[in-house]
């Protein structure tokens, strides 16, 4: 969705229409339509008061007989053994008495002496066309333009991107490039400006807020860990698998053709506390050698070699589990990234946790002789 603000509501929907352009004339954007009503038909009836009144017409009663004999009235309910409930009685004119302005006009009400008069008579009918909707957004005067991606690229994502090239060139009534918003609306209507809305913001909203959830968890981890070990680097030595973890769930995202959903995002970061704890036994088990006199090269090795098999059961464990939602549409997305990233940060957090608590001992180490 793109959402138009400028200065001229007027102006705002030319450069909408043009906007619309773009959309049809992008591959993959579909059902291209905007928020806004070409001019329609509008028939007004005039009454003129005195020649009512003086026919003892109230204006009001004109008003109760037009609606009556056009929208209908409703005279009772009937009453239907085969129906649930009861169905309105709605009275009004047939449709070809009531479709054009001179058949209206024919419409007799009766006067104060009982004799009838046509509407004509006391009132004009006059053809004019309806004035299309104003639509705000937080009291800004807002044109909506729609679309909807179809293809082997269903993301917004890429369909912003490819319009995007086409909108930079767009000139405004004032002579000025669109200035184009992401995530928030213009500040002021003052100039010409575009924002991109709809399931783009969405997927805005949902990414900012788990990446903030999963920085918050991180730094619980860590405060975790530094109760624990005692140590401020051994926890950034524990937490650096977590990345490694994306080493095999991006590729495979690209060999399954499928695209990084919020469900991914949730595979990360379920996986990233599973990857976490592989770490930890690491760890604890070199530190469990080092206690007994093991010296730390050995104790680095002993440790990837033995606590391989239960970081292997795990991820296998983690693998299985996950396949029985591989092949679903929706949750896809979190299978490949639990499964990937597990057997990525599996591999690779065997070789890397241990050099890097290997190299960070050995620094410790060298400072404490310095000193």
């Amino acid at each position: 969705m793109a959402e138009v603000y400028g200065p001229d509501y007027e102006q705002q929907i030319g450069v909408a229409r043009r906007i619309m352009d773009i959309f049809e004339n992008t591959e993959g954007v579909v059902d291209v339509d905007w928020y806004m009503t070409d001019p329609q038909p509008e028939y007004r009836i005039s009454v003129n008061r005195d020649k009512a009144l003086a026919l003892g017409i109230p204006p009001a009663k004109v008003l109760s007989v037009v609606q009556a004999a056009v929208k209908g009235t409703v005279a009772g309910l009937l009453h239907d053994d085969g129906a649930k409930e009861d169905v309105d009685i709605l009275v009004r004119f047939p449709r070809n008495k009531r479709s054009q302005a001179h058949e209206i006009g024919g419409i007799k009400l009766r006067a104060a002496d009982g004799h009838l008069v046509s509407l004509a008579e006391i009132a004009s009918i006059g053809k004019g066309s309806t004035y299309h909707p104003i639509y705000h957004k937080n009291l800004q005067p807002v044109v909506y333009v729609t679309g909807d991606v179809a293809g082997e690229e269903e993301s917004p994502v890429y369909a912003i991107l490819k319009m995007n090239k086409e909108l930079e060139k767009l000139v405004t009534p004032a002579g000025t490039n669109l200035e184009l918003f992401y995530t928030r609306q213009p500040f002021t209507t003052k100039g010409w400006a575009m924002k991109w809305d709809g399931e783009w913001h969405i997927t805005y909203e949902v990414f900012r807020d788990m990446g903030g959830a999963f920085a918050v968890v991180v730094v619980l981890i860590f405060i975790l860990v530094v109760g624990w070990f005692r140590s401020y680097s051994v926890p950034l030595v524990i937490l650096s698998p977590i990345p490694l973890s994306l080493i095999g769930i991006i590729p495979a995202h690209a060999l399954m053709g499928a695209f990084f959903t919020a469900t991914s995002m949730i595979g990360f970061i379920a996986g990233a506390g599973i990857v976490v704890r592989n770490s930890i036994i690491l760890v604890d088990f070199i530190e469990l050698r080092l206690k007994e006199g093991m010296p730390l090269g050995e104790a680095v090795i002993d440790a990837g070699a033995i606590r391989f098999r239960p970081m292997l059961l795990t991820s296998s464990a983690v693998v299985v589990g996950s396949f029985v939602i591989l092949f679903d549409p929706i949750f896809q997305g979190l299978a490949i990234s639990l499964m990937a990233g597990e057997i990525a940060a599996t591999l690779f957090s065997r070789m890397v946790v241990p050099i890097l608590y290997y190299l960070d001992h050995r620094i410790k180490a060298e400072k404490r002789l310095v000193l």
